[in-house]
């Protein structure tokens, strides 16, 4: 038998074929769906000219659970259709007044059940580094059966503003994790356990 995790209305093959979606480079799904005409100078990007805002839907899936670490220049809005998914949020804040660097982290769900602090709309400010995964207790439940895995994932759309361009956007990698936590004190462990959201050298 198995077990309705939350609210999911339109399976993810339907979900990929009625939204038209391709796989995209940073893990899951998405279809960029507007981009608007209008131009602006980004005082997050060096006030070079950007579209003022671009919408784009995002899917995670039981099969495509992850994105990697990246990071945009721009402000991005995630606003929750259906699903859940967990965010890992790294600020890296300049170095404190021993020279060390000490990195934010926050962590942040998208969901309905507000009860356990989930939330429909999530905030992050340009220049923080953002992972997103389906949580781990959902997809143990579509392993052992228990869960469709076509009911489990996560849908939102990202509004970025200034609008979204390749070059404002960023990977991390190995070289950039490490130096991140370098000063941490428990850095070897936070590298051993965020590795695996790093994207693959190619």
């Amino acid at each position: 038998m198995s077990t309705l995790l939350y609210s999911y209305p339109s399976s993810n093959p339907h979900l990929i074929k009625d939204l038209e979606l391709e796989r995209h480079i940073e893990g899951g799904y998405f279809r960029q769906t507007s981009i608007y005409d209008e131009k602006v100078p980004s005082p997050l990007a060096g006030n070079e000219s950007r579209p003022l805002a671009t919408t784009i839907y995002y899917l995670l899936t039981a099969d495509e659970p992850r994105g990697y670490f990246h990071r945009n220049k721009s402000h991005t809005m995630h606003v929750l259709h259906q699903g859940r998914a967990r965010y890992t949020l790294i600020n890296p804040r300049p170095s404190d007044a021993t020279g060390k660097w000490t990195p934010e982290m926050t962590y942040a769900t998208m969901g309905e059940n507000q009860e356990a602090e989930e939330t429909r709309q999530l905030f992050v400010a340009g220049g923080v580094w953002k992972m997103s995964t389906i949580p781990d207790e959902d997809l143990n439940l579509v392993k052992e059966s228990k869960a469709k895995g076509e009911k489990v994932g996560c849908l939102i759309s990202e509004v970025v503003t200034p609008g979204f361009v390749w070059q404002d956007h960023e990977w991390m990698t190995m070289d950039t994790l490490k130096e991140l936590f370098k000063d941490a004190e428990n850095g070897e462990e936070m590298i051993e356990k965020l590795s695996k959201f790093v994207r693959p050298v190619e």
